[in-house]
Order: C-alpha cells, then sequence, then structure tokens
C-alpha cells in the first residue's frame, strides 16, 4: 500500500480551519498569536538509554469508573505533572518526556486513557464512552484517586483535549497547561456543521466510523489502520517496527475499538452522550477561554487535521506563548520531540 500522505498537495489554507474539534464559527473570531520556536533542551534531562521502557513497570489504581493503569515516576515528593497521549497512541509517546521531567525533580504520571492498555472500565455493562466530557472526568477522578489537588497538565491529540477541558472547568486543579495544538474543545454542535472539501477530505477516518464497515474495518486492522495514521499525521517521522509495537499493544484492549467509534461517531452526532454528563457538554459547547498559564505547541510537519495558532490564540487569556516546533516534527510532538515538550512543560510551570 502506498503510505504516502494524501494531504500533501491540499492548499495550505486548510490548516486555518477548524483541527481536531475547535468550531468553525468560534475559531474566526479568535484573534492572533506570533509563533515563537522552542527554548533549548533541559540540561537536567537525561535520555532513555538504549530504547529501554521507563514504563515496563505500571501501578493500577481504582479511580471513577475506571481502574487506570498508570507510569508513576520521579520523586514521590515532587510536583506532580499528568501527561495525556491521544489516539493511536499510548503512553510511550512520553517515554523520552518522563523520564526527562522526573529527572528535574517532577512527579510524572502518564495513565492509558480508557480503552488503552492497562486501564479497564469496571462495570461489564458500562457504556464505552469516548465522548469529551467523559475523558475529562477520568483524569479528574484520577487526580483524587492519587491525592493530587493540583498539577501541571500537559497532552496531545485526545489529551490535549482532555487538558483543554480541565484548564476550561476545573482551572484551580491545573497549575499550568502544555496543548499541542492548541484549544480543542468542541461540540456536537460544530462537528456536524460541514467545512470545505479539502477539510472533510482530512477527516476521511472519522467519515469511515460512522459506517458499521468501518467499525468492523478498524476491529480486523487495528494495528494497520493505527500505523498508517502514525505515518499520515507525521510524514518525517522515522519511526520503526519496534517503537510502533510498543504502542500499539496497548490497543489490545477489550474496550479499545468500542471507545474509539464512540468518540468518532459522538462528535458527529452520531451517537448519544451519557446523562450525567450533559451539563459539562453544555458549557464545553459556549468554547469557554481558559485563564490557567499555558504553552501551546505545534510541529512544522503534523499531517493530521489542526488548527493554526492565530484560529486560537485569544481563547487563552492569561500568561500565554506559543511555540513552532522545527525540523520535521508531525503530530505526535512529544515522542518526535522530546526535549522541545520537556522544557515547553518547565516554562509553563513557570509562567
Amino acid at each position: 500500500m502506498n503510505l504516502t500522505n494524501p494531504f500533501d498537495k491540499i492548499d495550505e489554507r486548510r490548516r486555518q480551519l477548524l483541527g481536531a474539534s475547535a468550531a468553525a464559527a468560534v475559531a474566526a473570531t479568535f484573534g492572533a498569536v506570533v509563533p515563537a520556536r522552542a527554548a533549548p533542551p533541559t540540561p537536567t534531562a537525561k535520555p532513555v538509554a538504549g530504547g529501554a521502557d521507563p514504563f515496563a513497570s505500571l501501578k493500577r489504581i481504582d479511580a471513577g469508573p475506571l481502574t487506570v493503569g498508570y507510569a508513576d515516576i520521579g520523586p514521590a515528593d515532587g510536583k506532580p505533572v499528568l501527561l495525556f497521549h491521544g489516539w493511536p497512541y499510548d503512553i510511550h509517546a512520553f517515554a523520552g518526556v518522563a523520564p526527562k521531567l522526573a529527572a528535574a525533580g517532577y512527579r510524572v504520571i502518564v495513565p492509558h486513557l480508557r480503552g488503552y492498555g492497562t486501564t479497564r472500565l469496571r462495570d461489564a455493562n458500562a457504556v464505552r464512552n469516548g465522548e469529551q466530557a467523559a475523558l475529562a472526568v477520568d483524569a479528574i477522578a484520577l487526580m483524587d484517586a492519587l491525592n493530587i489537588r493540583q498539577a501541571v497538565v500537559a497532552g496531545f491529540d485526545w489529551g490535549a483535549r482532555t487538558v483543554n477541558i480541565l484548564a476550561a472547568l476545573w482551572p484551580e486543579r491545573c497549575k499550568a497547561m502544555v496543548s499541542v495544538s492548541g484549544y480543542l474543545i468542541g461540540s456536537q454542535a460544530a462537528g456536524k456543521a460541514p467545512l470545505p472539501p479539502a477539510a472533510e477530505l482530512q477527516w476521511w477516518y472519522q467519515f469511515y466510523f460512522a459506517t458499521e464497515r468501518g467499525r468492523a474495518g478498524y476491529a480486523a486492522n487495528t494495528h494497520e489502520f493505527s500505523k498508517l495514521i502514525w505515518r499520515l499525521a507525521s510524514p518525517k517521522w522515522a519511526f520503526d517496527d519496534a517503537t510502533f509495537d510498543r504502542s500499539a499493544a496497548s490497543f489490545d484492549n477489550p474496550d479499545h475499538v468500542d471507545i474509539v467509534i464512540h468518540n468518532y461517531r459522538w462528535r458527529l452526532g452520531l451517537a448519544e452522550g451519557e446523562a450525567q454528563f450533559e451539563e459539562l457538554e453544555k458549557r464545553l459547547a459556549q468554547a469557554p477561554a481558559i485563564a490557567v498559564p499555558t504553552i501551546t505547541m505545534e510541529g512544522d510537519a503534523n499531517g493530521a487535521p489542526h488548527p493554526e495558532p492565530v484560529a486560537y490564540a485569544k481563547k487563552f487569556v492569561g500568561k500565554y506563548a506559543h511555540r513552532l516546533v522545527t525540523g520535521g516534527i508531525g503530530h505526535n510532538l512529544p515522542q518526535e520531540a522530546p526535549d522541545d515538550f520537556v522544557r515547553a512543560v518547565i516554562d509553563a510551570d513557570t509562567l
């Protein structure tokens, strides 16, 4: 199969369209920001030697409806940092980040999201819900279970949306935030609004997942499908099979397919959420501003749908900076440019 990114020839103006879930009507009202290159890597950080897995030993804890599998590294009395991955990735997106933050004195918590790795829904009859509010409530439940009152929060893809929601709805729990691709809070109403054809093309997998053929196809070819997304989203990242396979093992979670399909169908209004999240979703549909000190980041070779910084700058009303990471960095910025991500977390903490 030819895995060349089919979006390379799309006009660059498409990047001014909505990204993962920002509404077009809202984005049109946002102001400008001048991107800045990331600072040099922290001198206290040490690379993971020999490809060793810093997450070889995970902990588990009951938190809300989940038993969460998570990594916990660094000093127990260190300032907490929570790192959230996205789809189709897992905690190993932070394999080069977490040890460096731990070396800088942070306690680093990296959970598997619902539907990934060792995280499980405790009730066999629970809805396999992937809506945005559910994932954010999961994060708050994890913080409560770990007795973490406040933390620096950081993420990309689904994880960026999750930390956006934490900062918007529970700002007292967030010391600072790092968000790859900026402001990603959305709504079903926004997801139903049609985009220009070039932008719709970027969401081909969302429409595929809207069909039963798409569900069956993803279930039958989860690893192959995910590797294709990795290549399209990060066209200049020369990851090897071992790197991919280490993360892909997390997709064998029994709830993974159901939660992924629900996530994308919910965005289009093709699947219902749960009543317990209705009030939160109403608040999120208003695209609330974020006052938590924030650094947003973007790779210069991100092949996944994402908004331009100019589209979301005014959503951050507190201390704020944006960084463009150059050198062919794609969608999985923490794994492709770990030093830049580490520096952003440390700098956000001191904004």
